[in-house]
């Protein structure tokens, strides 16, 4: 039997780092957009800034390929702007929406910034109010690699506890998941969690390796809520076997209706995407 806890009520499609594909990814736009577009929830990703404010960012720092620094230059590949050395005074001031991204040519070029966590739940239930958008749930990767604590990141337990206490404050612990490439960050969360320190919130185990459900399990200590594999790792044999161990299963990052519409009948609990517009309509 499957962990219950707070979800959409149909197929649990998420918009990955809003929608990627379309917008400047992990910005206010981004995300609007793909709730305009349906999705059930909003896929993103968090780092920490100097000043130790939660910042909505899937890098650690500013990625050349697409990001501009305050006077409008392009930031040399060979030179890496880590946000943890930053205040977030500073990080809003680079553009990372006006140069698009090579990789995803369908996405529109717009002056953006990276916002705060804040920022993006305040504006997204804004908008989710003026709309009359059903509840929708926010999936938040703490971005962590065990390599970089204490150099472009705090350790785990600091950028753990940040997180919940700005999340917990504006959302119930009902319309979030955490989830994480790191497993360190996913035992101290169920750690804080058994010990009534943290509110339960489902936990989502990042998979992009080719060890097996065993031994990634088995590296984790513990059965996290959902287990959310690169989508390419997934067949009907392994879906079921997720299942009866009690998770759900969501892959990563599917873009393509056929592989959607194939995923779906294999089982699978949602689907998350860079195209939100791509999601097939039954």
């Amino acid at each position: 039997m499957q962990n219950s806890f707070a979800q959409p009520a149909s197929f649990n499609w998420q918009g990955h780092r809003g929608c990627r594909g379309l917008m400047p990814e992990n910005t206010i736009p981004a995300f609007l957009k793909a709730l305009e577009l349906g999705v059930n929830t909003l896929e993103l990703d968090v780092v920490i800034s100097k000043d130790l404010q939660v910042v909505v960012s899937h890098d650690p720092y500013f990625h050349p390929d697409f990001s501009l620094a305050p006077n409008g230059n392009v930031i040399p590949k060979n030179q890496k702007i880590i946000l943890y050395q930053l205040p977030y005074d500073e990080i809003k001031r680079y553009d990372v929406g006006s140069n698009g991204n090579g990789n995803f040519p369908q996405q529109q070029k717009l002056k953006a910034y990276k916002p705060l966590l804040k920022e993006v739940i305040e504006a997204a239930e804004a908008f989710r109010i003026q709309h009359h958008i059903p509840l929708f749930l926010y999936n938040i990767e703490i971005k962590s690699n065990e390599n970089e604590y204490d150099k472009t990141q705090p350790p785990v337990a600091l950028f753990s506890d940040l997180v919940y206490k700005e999340v917990l404050k504006l959302l119930p612990a009902n319309r979030i998941v955490i989830q994480s490439f790191d497993f360190n960050i996913l035992r101290y969360w169920n750690q804080q969690i058994q010990r009534g320190i943290y509110q339960k919130v489902p936990l989502a185990a990042l998979v992009s390796n080719l060890k097996g459900i065993h031994k990634n399990l088995e590296a984790l200590g513990f059965v996290p809520d959902i287990y959310s594999p690169y989508y390419q790792l997934l067949n009907e044999a392994k879906v079921r076997q997720l299942h009866q161990q009690g998770m759900q299963v969501i892959p990563w990052t599917v873009n393509s209706t056929s592989e959607m519409i194939k995923l779906k009948a294999m089982g699978v609990d949602g689907i998350i995407t860079d195209y939100p517009n791509r999601i097939p309509k039954s």
